[in-house]
């Protein structure tokens, strides 16, 4: 997979989370990516997909998706480190399994609202 720090840009913008999100993370919410540029479009036929999951990302978080809300919303930081987030609470060996989760479900969010507000949603990921 891709794990540099790239960019979406489209109907919806976003920055993958290094080290954390690969480039073809929104193949999750039902929609596969072309590979040679990963083009994704979401539609209202995706829509039970993309909440299908989303509410997979937020079963896996469990107790945690509030805490991470928190952590991100309270670090008032450009970013973060392992050791911040231990401190914050978290434990070491479940941080990058948490984060991975996390951020896919950010980006399902954006993908949902963007359907929602505009009957699609589409855009291309950096590879």
């Amino acid at each position: 997979m891709f794990k540099i720090g790239r960019y979406i840009s489209g109907d919806i913008d976003h920055k993958f989370w290094f080290a954390v999100q690969s480039s073809n993370d929104a193949d999750y919410f039902g929609v596969e990516g072309s590979q040679e540029s990963i083009s994704y479009y979401f539609d209202k036929d995706n829509l039970k997909d993309i909440k299908k999951g989303i509410k997979t990302c937020k079963e896996k978080l469990g107790n945690n998706k509030g805490k991470l809300d928190k952590f991100f919303d309270t670090s008032g930081k450009e970013g973060y480190n392992d050791d911040m987030m231990v401190k914050f609470g978290f434990k070491e060996i479940e941080i990058k399994g948490l984060l991975e989760w996390y951020a896919r479900l950010l980006l399902g969010e954006k993908i949902l609202k963007c359907v929602k507000d505009n009957g699609q949603c589409s855009f291309e990921a950096e590879c």
